[in-house]
């Protein structure tokens, strides 16, 4: 059964990723947009949600593309109204408000999904399966990525709640708390940031892990030319390389596999499948790590960032 979904959004990640994805997926139908100032060609569109709420009972599914500073109130008023709810990463702008939403959501009796894409890329699983079975030694995350193209002139990520840096530094802890056969926690950081600006635009973490291996992360958004998303594991019997997001899969040097874009139409599929369940998958782990790191974080202020 296909089911009816409102799309509330229509920024670059939008169109970017959500719609094609939405487009593709039998088991969904684009029945309307909630955006002040965009909409989507031959879709409904509302300026509000609670417009949206009130007139369209047929619409099951809110999936949430708005800036996680706003979208506790949005997913609130889409879960009072009994619809599923699907939340862009991260999934709010703290973790008392994605506890508060879990337990909304149980209570109505209705689906809820903290989605992390980066863990749905093509070799997660694969290298989620190989490292289960060894004895981890080290893991480094290099994640660098210029800002500048990937949120052009999108100044809410500067703002309190924004996160700066672990906007995308959340999906490689995605894909960390993903693959790990255990649990690590932070225990000390470094967070860099611009004078002239409220949240981090790199950042360096160490973790403490219960094995005794060395796992550590470095996030950096002022990145030029080529983009770096890598996650290299060092095991006591061999070691493998994770990049291109999670899309490219190399161990002991040889290509197992190199997938491609398919994070958000899995994203979508595994919306169906909650929905039809009636379950709910709001697993807060990256987050966790992201909230450590700024109150553990020995702050280092530097030169201003524009755009």
């Amino acid at each position: 059964m296909t089911e009816k979904l409102a799309l509330v959004g229509i920024g670059k990640i939008a169109r970017d990723q959500h719609i094609p994805a939405i487009f593709a997926n039998p088991d969904w139908s684009l029945e309307a947009t909630v955006s002040r100032h965009a909409s989507v060609d031959g879709i409904a569109s509302y300026a509000e949600l609670q417009s949206l709420l009130d007139a369209r009972p047929d619409i099951t599914t809110i999936s949430l593309a708005i800036p996680p500073q706003p979208r506790f109130a949005y997913a609130e008023a889409a879960l009072r109204a009994g619809r599923h709810v699907m939340l862009e990463k991260p999934p709010g702008q703290s973790l008392a408000e994605c506890f508060a939403l879990e337990t909304l959501a149980r209570e109505i009796g209705v689906t809820i999904f903290a989605t992390w894409h980066s863990r749905f890329a093509d070799c997660v699983p694969d290298l989620k399966s190989w490292l289960a079975a060894r004895e981890l030694k080290r893991l480094r995350i290099t994640w660098k990525e210029d800002v500048r193209h990937w949120h052009p002139g999108q100044e809410w990520i500067w703002e309190p709640g924004g996160m700066g840096v672990f906007d995308p530094g959340i999906n490689a802890l995605s894909i960390m708390t993903e693959i790990l056969p255990h649990a690590v926690h932070v225990r000390e950081a470094t967070l860099e940031y611009p004078e002239n600006r409220a949240t981090p635009i790199a950042a360096e973490l160490r973790f403490t892990d219960p094995g005794g291996a060395d796992v550590s992360a470095v996030f950096d958004w002022r990145q030029e030319g080529p983009q770096t998303w890598d996650i290299e594991v060092e095991t006591a019997d061999g070691n493998a390389r994770l990049s291109l997001g999670g899309s490219k899969l190399e161990i002991n040097g040889e290509l197992i596999r190199e997938g491609s874009d398919n994070e958000y139409p899995n994203l979508y599929a595994r919306m169906s499948d909650l929905v039809r369940t009636r379950t709910s998958d709001m697993d807060l782990s990256p987050f966790i790590h992201v909230c450590d790191a700024y109150s553990l974080g020995r702050r280092v202020v530097t030169s201003p960032f524009h755009y």
